[in-house]
């Protein structure tokens, strides 16, 4: 495995930043440095709703955290990923309230939750996010977790694993068990964790489209993403910049992983990935770090499969935190039974 103090990763990233830098001067996108249009603390409203769900906000460790709930029934918490808000779950959503009290978060730094200054390492956002479940007035709670938010559900899970009940963790490898060997297949890896300012200076207000719409075109249905609400959300420059400090934090996030691999998890995980994506890379990561792994390929979808195929994730999700003994409907969804 790469480790950021090789020489071979130095030089990819150097390479990553020098790629990135040539394809948004090719396509006209570069511009002046960001401004910090909300510096001073203005909270963004993006007007999303969902009916039968109520937005909040909690302060945890002198963050706020936005969260959007409904439903009830056991508590389960929804951790969405990079470039993306607590919007990506919204087709999934109406299906899990049925049986659980649904809590979508806005990771730290992004949506509309506050903007910390450090602690983008996912041991520290696992810990604000733990803060937020019990300022709600929950101490036992089951996650799902899609991308960064899965990164954040995983130690969380291990640190505090009388507290999580069961995992399901969405389309990516874990930080030193895989997920660093994909980082050449896709150069917003390198770009992402280059050292500030480079991609703050590069990715300007005018260039959030160009950058984020790249990133949405290798989804199988492009289409069915809500790209336009992610356009927003990251059309602030410190959103951008707390979006890059999850990436730089990652080898951060290798060292904790693996000097912790031997606190196996032992609830149930659920490891999905996306027929043409990830595949069955997360469930071979998760098995390195817990004792039950139940591998599922979500089929016809890329790696946004929230929104490329929510029938699939809801109906999974729903077998896997609902109730012990219920038949899987297909084939393709039992290994999601409970």
């Amino acid at each position: 495995m790469l480790r950021k103090n090789s020489p071979p990763w130095r030089s990819r990233r150097s390479a990553y930043a020098a790629l990135a830098a040539l394809v948004l001067l090719l396509v006209g996108s570069v511009g002046s440095a960001a401004t910090a249009d909300d510096a001073a603390g203005a909270r963004p409203e993006y007007g999303q709703s969902l009916p039968g769900f109520t937005h909040g906000t909690v302060t945890t460790e002198g963050v706020t955290l936005h969260y959007v709930r409904g439903g009830s029934g056991p508590p389960l918490v929804l951790l969405h990923g990079w470039p993306q808000t607590w919007w990506a779950w919204a087709e999934v959503m109406p299906t899990l309230a049925q049986t659980h009290t649904v809590i979508a978060f806005d990771l730290p730094g992004l949506g509309e939750s506050g903007i910390p200054t450090t602690g983008y390492d996912k041991v520290s956002a696992a810990s604000r996010i733990r803060g937020g479940v019990r300022a709600l007035g929950f101490d036992q709670v089951s996650i799902l977790g899609h991308d960064v938010g899965a990164l954040i559900a995983y130690p969380y899970a291990r640190d505090y694993p009388t507290e999580v009940g069961r995992l399901a963790v969405l389309e990516t490898p874990l930080s030193g068990f895989g997920l660093e060997n994909v980082y050449g297949a896709r150069w917003h890896f390198g770009f992402n964790q280059t050292a500030a300012p480079v991609p703050e200076t590069l990715i300007d207000n005018d260039d959030v489209s160009t950058y984020l719409s790249w990133m949405f075109s290798s989804a199988r249905h492009p289409e069915r993403v809500d790209q336009e609400a992610f356009f927003r959300a990251y059309a602030s420059p410190t959103r951008r910049s707390a979006g890059y400090d999850y990436y730089r934090a990652m080898p951060t996030d290798i060292a904790n992983n693996q000097a912790n691999a031997s606190r196996r998890l032992p609830m149930p995980v659920l490891a999905m990935g996306a027929q043409y994506a990830f595949g069955p890379l997360v469930a071979n990561s998760f098995r390195q770090v817990a004792d039950d792994v139940r591998a599922v390929t979500a089929p016809d979808t890329g790696h946004w499969l929230t929104e490329e195929n929510p029938t699939f994730v809801a109906a999974c999700a729903a077998l896997f935190f609902g109730p012990p003994g219920v038949p899987a409907p297909t084939p393709e969804l039992a290994p999601c039974a409970a």
